[in-house]
């Protein structure tokens, strides 16, 4: 048995609420934003008729890194450790799902009108979020487990909105990467931690990593690809 088979399994039955629950175990709860990760996922595997093994057949292209794209890895598999998953650091709530093989591929993104229409659709969640997750108040117990609630709800209901109304979705041809290489590793001659060949510099004519060589690196966090050392 696969290990994507029940994944897969929910997929060809339209699941949709089984996979935003196997979401969930991913995410750590449920939310609308995971909700239509796991829905233009679905959607993209379901019209390219696709199935994943985690071994780059299928590759996800991801403009944001917000809830939208956990939903997007456990729907299509594609994640950063298998190198099925990359990220475009646009900022927007869109992904477009490739088939290395045939080079079909689908991308959709989220509609401006649909999104600003959720607020007055599901006021009292907004209004949760606002105070709990972009301001950090400090809320009730009661408050925090009905936001929750009420965002469970919302993610739900929000599954059975037909694709189209949600997303502008278009198909072209886009050129997948090559395979992700295989590097060899040396060992920092100051620290003593292996590290991959192509992360490696010099000093003093000896391999050192790059926090020991006190060189810039790329890093990402929550506001997205910046530099630090």
């Amino acid at each position: 048995m696969g290990y994507r088979d029940e994944i897969n399994s929910l997929i060809a039955k339209d699941d949709l609420i089984g996979l935003l629950k196997k979401s969930a175990l991913f995410h750590g709860h449920i939310c609308s934003f995971s909700a239509y990760g796991v829905k233009a996922g679905y959607y993209a595997m379901k019209q390219l008729a696709l199935t994943s093994e985690g071994m780059e057949e299928v590759l996800s292209i991801v403009e944001t890194n917000n809830c939208f794209s956990d939903g997007i890895q456990v729907t299509t598999g594609c994640t950063f450790g298998n190198n099925g998953l990359i990220f475009h650091d646009k900022g927007k709530t869109a992904v477009t799902v490739i088939h290395r093989k045939s080079k079909d591929s689908i991308r959709l993104s989220l509609k401006k009108d649909f999104l600003d229409s959720r607020t007055e659709v599901y006021p009292v969640v907004s209004s949760l979020f606002e105070r709990i997750v972009r301001k950090r108040e400090n809320v009730s117990t009661s408050e925090r487990q009905e936001f929750f609630k009420l965002s469970e709800d919302m993610a739900i209901n929000e599954l059975k909105i037909p694709e189209t109304e949600m997303f502008d979705i278009t198909g072209s041809m886009v050129e997948p990467p090559e395979y992700a290489p295989i590097f060899d590793s040396v060992i920092c001659s100051i620290c003593g931690e292996k590290i991959m060949e192509s992360r490696a510099r010099v000093k003093d004519g000896k391999p050192a990593c790059i926090t020991c060589k006190g060189e810039w690196f790329f890093y990402m966090d929550g506001h997205g690809i910046s530099l630090k050392k």
